[in-house]
């Protein structure tokens, strides 16, 4: 008996500590704990040796199972020693647990460096998802990982397959992701950088050109380290090791490449059917996946279902996801390559390989096909008429009609004191330092601007073909608050970039909320003319989407989730240089938030006054400072109450508790008769301190 007891003990301490699944049952749901430690770590992901950032010492981070229904449970400590961290659960919308969406300044404060955040949240729909850091740049270090979510007892899928896979695709830059951060927010911005410009160095600077020939242990130049990139298959990519070089050359055999960075291996059988989920966390680049001599159908994208579709290629831009099947009916004596390459803009980066390998050949033996080409960087026309066969299956649930709020955002790029910026609206958007989520709830409003930015542009005399007249913008962190349970239409208009002719691609993530995509259009988008042309009968189910250069993006949601969400450009360096938006919604229905959500900025003093965070009324929370406030209205704070001043003072007061729900008095407010559901009145009289204080202590 003893030993058995202690074989549990080993068992549940091995899995705390490494991250295997742990399942309590309770009903058909199951919970899945997972303990997870952040760090950084040497790792060789493309045969160069780097810094990376690691969950449990792996990289990619662990991959999450489940089922829809079952509730995820992380406990995560940042055991980085310099810098907070949280995770975003990518594609999860965290109905009811907002604070574990994972944004930091949005629904939670950075998790510091030796502390412990819990993440707890239900996995509701089934799809393939990941999960990513959320703050800083801290995706391009690598902190990535999958999250499958399969579907509930009893419930099939609209299709069937024999077994799957997953492919998780990244860009990897060897330039550090600190080094990568302070070059963007540099006044003379300093871009991340394309392969590219190495060889422009080269041609222009005989020093560099005599460090290029430098190598290290790895046969690695100098400046190749500090500049280029590779695409990662799960984690796996061949720099400066050409697999093409290796299949050309009639070598054949085993690739010069050590385990770490060998091509991801897919095994199959012959004549089956596979489901391949596919998974994209880039940090720059759009792709384009291929898998030589194999046709694939579309069934899933962002966790809903699609009418299927066979294509011999398709693109996915970062933060999309996508399941395909695929049938093992080519000759099983070969191997296939699976290649991933870059899409969007003009690429000198070598394509990102697989292998499909039919298990009756030798697992180790190279295909004898070349990969798969990727089509041309700026074939945007194949691009939009794939984008436009998505359409939902016929089960998926329909947009409603009519929308109660339209709003249009601007994208463009900007200078605010000759720093270059991304923009919405002429905003370049920038973070409060306490989670807006805690100030919406408990009204700490002069934690940042209460002006909501611009629902549109100036339609009518902007011109999206030409860079900006005035290419001046402004920072912002003022909020679109968003009437709980309306229709919300959002047309995303992009434009041409600070330099002329030239617009790029932005696929746009919307957190809490899946949308549907209305359509997409050339030019400016037009009410008179494009209305009509928007899809209301199959459009998809998406979280993200992309909008086309010098083109629109027009999608429709619900805001029925309440909390506060950010809608934003995915790619990294974009949304690190204010492309976003916040939208929030019902964060007046929502309970208590745990306070490790809430332990910085204004919030944190909040908890320091005593109050657990549950702060219940105007009267407590004037206090948290240790100082009286007036109180202006239900949502402003203004003017300190000085110590001469406790006695005689003017006092405005409130019934209301934060978060609505009932009411209740305290002391101080039937004292001076006010009255009504978050009813405001003023009083300029002498008012009993001692009252004051006593109403304090009785909320």
């Amino acid at each position: 008996m003893a030993l058995t007891r202690l074989a549990l003990i080993c068992l549940l301490v091995h899995s705390c500590c490494f991250g295997v699944l742990m399942r309590s049952v309770s009903g058909a749901n199951e919970t899945h704990f997972f303990k997870w430690e952040v760090e950084y770590m040497y790792g060789a992901p493309d045969c160069l040796e780097n810094v990376v950032m690691g969950i449990n010492g792996q990289f990619p981070g662990p991959t999450i199972k489940a089922k829809a229904g079952d509730t995820v449970v992380v406990n995560l400590t940042n055991k980085l020693l310099t810098e907070g961290v949280v995770i975003h659960w990518h594609g999860i919308t965290q109905r009811g647990t907002p604070w574990a969406d994972g944004t930091a300044s949005i629904s939670q404060c950075a998790i510091n460096p030796g502390e412990t955040f819990n993440y707890t949240f239900k996995v509701d729909k089934a799809g393939t998802y990941f999960y990513h850091g959320h703050y800083g740049m801290q995706r391009s270090a690598g902190l990535y990982g999958l999250l499958i979510v399969d579907v509930e007892e009893g419930k099939e899928e609209p299709f069937k397959y024999d077994g799957e896979f997953s492919l998780l695709l990244s860009d990897w830059w060897h330039k550090g992701v600190h080094e990568q951060e302070v070059g963007l927010s540099a006044k003379s911005m300093r871009w991340i950088g394309e392969p590219k410009i190495v060889e422009k160095m080269k041609a222009h600077n005989s020093w560099l050109h005599e460090k290029m020939k430098e190598v290290d242990s790895f046969g690695c130049s100098f400046m190749l380290r500090a500049f280029t990139l590779s695409l990662l298959i799960n984690g796996k990519g061949q720099y400066n090791c050409s697999l093409a070089a290796a299949h050309n050359s009639g070598s054949g055999g085993l690739l010069k490449c050590n385990d770490t960075c060998a091509p991801y291996t897919l095994r199959v059988k012959p004549n089956k059917t596979y489901r391949l989920r596919v998974a994209s966390t880039t940090v720059l680049a759009s792709l384009n996946l291929a898998i030589g001599k194999h046709k694939m159908e579309m069934v899933e994208a962002d966790g809903n279902y699609l009418q299927p579709f066979s294509v011999k290629d398709f693109d996915i831009y970062s933060g999309e996801t996508y399941s395909v099947l695929f049938k093992t009916d080519q000759t099983p004596r070969n191997n296939y390559w699976i290649s991933v390459g870059v899409r969007g803009r003009e690429p000198n980066t070598s394509q990102g390989l697989a292998i499909l390998d039919y298990q009756s050949t030798t697992p180790t033996k190279l295909p004898t096909l070349a990969p798969p080409q990727t089509p041309r960087w700026n074939d945007y026309q194949r691009s939009k008429l794939f984008s436009k066969k998505l359409l939902a299956h016929s089960e998926s649930p329909k947009p409603p009609t009519n929308h109660h709020r339209r709003i249009f955002l601007l994208n463009t790029q900007n200078l605010i004191n000759n720093y270059t910026k991304w923009a919405i609206n002429n905003v370049s958007l920038t973070l409060p330092p306490t989670p807006y989520i805690g100030s919406i709830k408990y009204g700490i409003n002069e934690s940042f601007d209460q002006n909501s930015p611009p629902d549109t542009f100036d339609l009518n005399t902007y011109d999206i073909m030409s860079p900006p007249s005035n290419p001046n913008a402004a920072y912002g962190n003022g909020v679109y608050t968003l009437e709980f349970n309306n229709t919300i239409d959002v047309i995303i208009q992009n434009a041409n970039m600070l330099k002329a002719g030239v617009s790029e691609i932005h696929p746009w993530h919307l957190h809490g909320h899946d949308f549907w995509v209305l359509g997409y259009g050339e030019g400016k988008f037009s009410s008179e003319k494009d209305e009509k042309k928007l899809n209301l009968e199959n459009p998809p189910l998406r979280n993200t989407v992309v909008i086309f250069p010098y083109g629109w993006t027009a999608i429709r949601f619900v805001a029925d989730n309440p909390g506060v969400w950010p809608f934003h450009c995915h790619i990294e360096p974009h949304l690190h240089m204010g492309m976003g938006v916040v939208f929030a919604e019902g964060v007046d229905r929502l309970g208590d938030i745990p306070n490790e959500a809430l332990s910085c900025g204004l919030t944190a003093k909040m908890l320091m006054s005593g109050s657990g965070g549950k702060v219940k009324s105007k009267i407590e929370l004037v206090m948290y400072q240790e100082k009286a406030y007036y109180i202006l209205d239900e949502v402003h704070i203004v003017g300190e109450l000085q110590e001469s001043s406790k006695k005689t003072g003017s006092f405005i007061c409130c019934t209301g508790f934060f978060g609505g729900g009932n009411q209740r008095r305290s002391k101080f407010s039937e004292q001076y008769n006010c009255t009504g559901n978050q009813r405001i009145e003023d009083y300029d009289q002498t008012a009993d301190y001692e009252n004051y204080v006593e109403a304090r202590d009785d909320v």
